[in-house]
């Protein structure tokens, strides 16, 4: 199976990169985990945050395979727990299903992208900085695997 975060934004912190190459590396062979980033659109002040989501929604689209199961992050989606995902990841695995994660720019997801998803996600009430959320999220991802692999990782 292959999980595409897909995140709009480029420049993280070093220690960001360096968070998700560490998790990354900790998957198995058949979850193949890759970060695609988006340049975010050029602001200005002559321009409006549709036309950034806009712009940005281009992009992500250019990136979105045809076939994969995409799911939407946003601080209004639902929330799930880590058992949650690893249900799903199972499920993922035995279907060899391909997923993309929609991480937006500044000013969010355009209701385009939300409405193709076939799932918007929260991880938290709060707003998060976008690059925490990538390391959340890959994080998240190889916690699915631990609890489903019975490892001591993850405790109840």
């Amino acid at each position: 199976m292959r999980i595409e975060l897909i995140a709009v934004g480029k420049r993280m912190p070093t220690w960001i990169e360096t968070a998700c190459k560490e998790y990354t590396k900790r998957l198995p062979e058949n979850i193949q985990f890759n970060l695609i980033e988006i340049s975010p659109a050029k602001r200005s002040k002559n321009n409006t945050v549709d036309n950034y989501k806009q712009k940005e929604q281009e992009k992500i689209e250019a990136k979105l395979s045809s076939n994969n199961i995409i799911i939407a992050l946003d601080e209004k989606g639902t929330l799930i727990s880590s058992q949650e995902l690893a249900d799903k990841l199972k499920i993922w695995i035995d279907d060899n299903q391909h997923i993309s994660l929609i991480i937006g720019g500044a000013d969010g997801l355009s209701n385009e992208i939300k409405n193709k998803a076939s799932n918007i996600w929260s991880l938290s009430k709060m707003t998060l900085p976008h690059g925490l959320v990538r390391v959340m999220i890959i994080e998240q991802i190889y916690r699915a695997w631990t609890i489903l692999n019975n490892h001591p990782y993850h405790r109840e």
